[in-house]
């Protein structure tokens, strides 16, 4: 019987040599990989933080970090040339890549801006980041795989952005999502289709929600997870209302209501609602003062809110395509709903015809029904409490008058800053019943 072959040590150092050269080679022939983020191209403005107290986490809780960015309406640097024609565009003038070229307003073309757009976006290491206005998904995705995250997108019929929720791939598993289509959504149950739908305008906005189970272990076991959603919203309350509405019909359908829910937008609103389920609610275009926060709150709309809402007791050409167009179109005239109040502050209405009973428009106290669960400001209680330590803190209440028997006062300052337009779009709110 001959004995088994037994190279000599000379070949087996060849052999070793052979394969130290093919891997060699085949490291040369890759190329480096690229960093996820430019560090000199993707500089960007460290933001501060205020730390408040927080209660111990529960045995077997899910602690869960989550940021929301309108990544077009807080990534736009610009300026326009004092006493030009331009300085009249609506401050929330498009400028993706396509618009870079109107002069005399001068911006950060998007491929100087991009490495800032992903500094903040993963600066902050968040387990969930949604975002609004998302269009260039074909740059963004690549640097969100290659930061661990998975994503689920949505848009309107015909928009070329739209909302994404990104998500840890090792915390997280997608279960389902749905996008909620404000202009086909009913709000009562009789009459004809338009009427059921009871809305002034076609804004091709949406709702984008998505549930995650947790995979870590504990989350696994216990069959853990969250309900998110995002959104940008026309500032009108209805769309507000709707958006409540069917995140709790979502979070019912997929059998899982003992889930928090949380529903986040931009530099906006995000409510926190929390009983036998949480919800947060947030990019709802408009500020403490405004009637919808009452609403959503649980406020009573002042004579003056009521006042404010009247205007907008209109039917749109959008929805009624026989209004006659006006000869001049206004700033705040934006069909898809985005014309926002920066630019037309008493949001003058153009374009349309008074509404009828058979429009289907909610009424005050109907707006009340569909608004039905209140919520508490998880930013003004926390600030309150602040201030009885940092009295300097700034709210909402140093630079508006709000009622004292109405939520609001203690909202941020300021949570959308630029240099053409200062803005409180954002609050988080929470419900303890």
């Amino acid at each position: 019987m001959s004995k088994p072959y037994q190279p000599t040590p000379e070949q087996i150092a060849r052999a070793e040599q052979k394969r130290a050269k093919r891997a060699q080679l085949a490291t040369a022939g890759k190329p480096k990989a690229s960093p996820v983020v430019d560090d000199t191209k993707g500089l960007i403005l460290p933001r501060k933080w205020i730390d408040l107290p927080t209660p111990e986490p529960l045995i077997n809780s899910m602690r869960v970090k989550i940021m929301t960015w309108n990544v077009t309406a807080c990534s736009n640097p610009r300026a326009c040339v004092p006493d030009s024609p331009s300085n009249d565009l609506p401050s929330d003038f498009p400028l993706s890549s396509k618009a870079v070229n109107y002069s005399p307003l001068v911006t950060l073309k998007a491929s100087q801006r991009e490495h800032m757009i992903y500094n903040e976006i993963l600066a902050h290491k968040a387990d969930i980041a949604c975002m609004q206005e998302v269009d260039r998904l074909e740059k963004l995705l690549p640097v969100l795989d290659g930061a661990g995250h998975k994503h689920a997108y949505g848009s309107g019929p015909q928009k070329k952005h739209g909302c994404l929720i990104a998500f840890n791939r090792e915390k997280f598993g997608k279960v389902a999502d749905k996008v909620v289509y404000y202009d086909n959504e009913e709000i009562r149950s009789d009459g004809e289709e338009h009427t059921r739908i009871g809305s002034s305008f076609k804004t091709r906005n949406i709702g984008f929600m998505v549930a995650l189970k947790g995979l870590e272990d504990t989350a696994l076991a216990l069959n853990k997870g969250i309900i998110v959603a995002t959104t940008h919203l026309f500032w009108h309350p209805r769309q507000a209302g709707i958006l409540v509405r069917e995140v709790v019909k979502f979070r019912d359908v997929i059998g899982h209501k003992d889930w928090p829910c949380i529903i986040s937008g931009g530099s906006a609103i995000c409510f926190q609602y929390r009983s036998s389920l949480n919800r947060n609610i947030s990019d709802f275009n408009f500020g403490p003062d405004d009637p919808a926060y009452s609403l959503l709150v649980g406020d009573s709309l002042l004579a003056a809110q009521e006042e404010r809402i009247a205007p907008s007791r209109v039917v749109h050409r959008s929805r009624d395509p026989t209004v006659p167009p006006a000869s001049k179109k206004l700033p705040g005239d934006d069909v898809e709903g985005e014309g926002g109040e920066e630019s037309d502050p008493d949001r003058v209405i153009t374009n349309a015809r008074p509404a009828r009973p058979s429009d289907g428009l909610l009424t005050n106290s109907e707006f009340a029904t569909l608004f039905a669960n209140p919520v508490h400001s998880a930013y003004e209680e926390g600030l309150s409490k602040l201030q009885t330590m940092v009295p300097s803190v700034p709210t909402y209440g140093d630079i508006v008058d709000i009622d004292p028997a109405h939520r609001g006062a203690n909202e941020p300052q300021w949570t959308s800053y630029t240099h053409f337009w200062k803005a409180v779009l954002g609050a988080i709110v929470d419900e303890s019943s």
